[in-house]
């Protein structure tokens, strides 16, 4: 009977850790209220270079400028994914991840992971008609970027993301307007 017992009860609060788990990968993965991403998408337009022209600040791009993302197409049906920045000395860091659609392809919400199996949202929720900027998001409004295929983006869009951001809720007095480099060349190529 005590067997009964114990083995019901580790069945059940692995069952309970199991959802709990399950529950905060969803939260990392969902989008913050009020942002609708981007549909149609189209992911291959997507793919390429991108240059940060502006972020919320958070811990793991603290300090850096020059920061770009290079998108390309995975093996598995991902999207792989490396960001570059430089750091105050000088030096170049780098990140690898990979990211996967959250729903349907058509729809610019991915989940994105430079860690193990830990998954966040990627929610692009403006892109330009020839995709030359995009805002982005993940799961809450500690996370904010514009993107751009050039290193430099003209005050309109720019200002648009501000506008935009500032009535979804985002903390728009704390924005970085990261610098970079006049030559695109400046960086690597992503392999």
């Amino acid at each position: 009977m005590k067997l009964d017992f114990w083995q019901t009860l580790a069945r059940y609060i692995a069952r309970s850790a199991l959802l709990a788990i399950a529950l905060v990968a969803a939260g990392c993965t969902g989008v913050v209220d009020g942002v609708t991403p981007v549909s149609p998408f189209d992911s291959d337009r997507y793919l390429g270079r991108w240059y940060e022209i502006a972020r919320l600040d958070h811990s793991f791009e603290r300090g850096l400028h020059g920061v770009t993302a290079d998108y390309s197409r995975r093996a598995d049906g991902g999207i792989r994914v490396i960001n570059r920045g430089i750091d105050g000395s000088g030096e170049q860091s780098e990140a690898e991840g990979r990211a996967y659609f959250v729903g349907d392809r058509q729809t610019g919400h991915l989940k994105v992971s430079f860690f193990g199996p830990f998954f966040g949202s990627y929610v692009v929720f403006e892109l330009g008609d020839d995709y030359d900027y995009a805002f982005v998001t993940s799961y809450n409004h500690d996370y904010l970027w514009l993107l751009a295929r050039t290193p430099q983006l003209p005050a309109e869009p720019k200002q648009r993301f501000v506008d935009r951001a500032r009535q979804l809720g985002f903390a728009t007095e704390q924005l970085i307007f990261v610098r970079q480099p006049a030559d695109p060349a400046h960086h690597h190529s992503a392999n």
